[in-house]
């Protein structure tokens, strides 16, 4: 009731469609019903008896509703702790193939869908998720972008230096803890697999992060609404995840 309390606060003047027939806490419902389960409309209709195109209009009018009432509980990097470090992995968020959008397409998951970078503290609870990007994009080059790693150093004490956060290999050169690559055509050094064993021993912990963001299964089966409505239902995921999350 305190996410129908909030939406109201902000939205007093809401839509007819869908309120009429369902009320306030049932279009919510309605709408947090399809983000976990990501079921189909067809089916979310016969569940609430409404026809199939309310439901499509309740979902595409309340998920921005949910974004925008939430969004201030969902972390920019400007609020991480400039001193923590943070094991850091990316994920594809999957998405129907659409023809019009080549730009979706990731060769290393070879599918579509949309790269966000997820980052956890060394105790394995979610700190951080970057704004999405193109699924074509490389890890390594998201995480730039996101400016995680631009630390100003106005924002650490005298004399720190940045913390050196953990990845895996496709964060190789931008001067954080990953595990070590195979020489070419040489066998890795004893010492090597050791550090690398040590390292994967702490980027589990990201994984486990990942797996539990996807149990909203409208970010892990494939999106099917318009792609250019999919950053905002990210955006409403990420909400109630660090809203709501323990």
């Amino acid at each position: 009731m305190g996410l129908c309390e909030a939406i109201f606060a902000e939205n007093p003047d809401l839509p007819v469609f869908g309120a009429r027939v369902l009320g306030l806490f049932l279009c919510v419902r309605l709408t947090l019903t399809y983000l976990r389960h990501n079921l189909p409309q067809e089916l979310l209709a016969e569940l609430y008896g409404v026809s199939q195109a309310t439901v499509s209009r309740v979902i595409s009018t309340y998920t921005p509703l949910i974004a925008a009432c939430l969004n201030g509980s969902v972390p920019t990097v400007e609020d991480l702790d400039p001193t923590a470090q943070l094991i850091i992995d990316g994920t594809l968020l999957q998405c129907w193939s659409w023809k019009d959008h080549p730009e979706l397409y990731s060769g290393k998951h070879k599918t579509t869908g949309l790269n966000v970078q997820v980052a956890c503290t060394l105790s394995g609870t979610l700190a951080w998720i970057s704004d999405p990007q193109d699924g074509c994009t490389h890890d390594a080059q998201a995480l730039r972008r996101s400016g995680l790693l631009d630390v100003p150093a106005t924002d650490l004490p005298d004399g720190a230096s940045p913390p050196r956060h953990i990845g895996d290999k496709g964060y190789i050169g931008l001067g954080m803890i990953t595990p070590k690559r195979k020489p070419a055509k040489l066998p890795l050094h004893p010492d090597d697999k050791a550090y690398n064993r040590a390292v994967n021993q702490i980027r589990y912990k990201i994984e486990r992060v990942i797996a539990n963001i996807k149990t909203w299964r409208v970010l892990h089966t494939g999106y099917r609404r318009p792609p250019e409505t999919f950053p905002e239902t990210i955006s409403a995921v990420l909400g109630l995840i660090f809203t709501y999350t323990p």
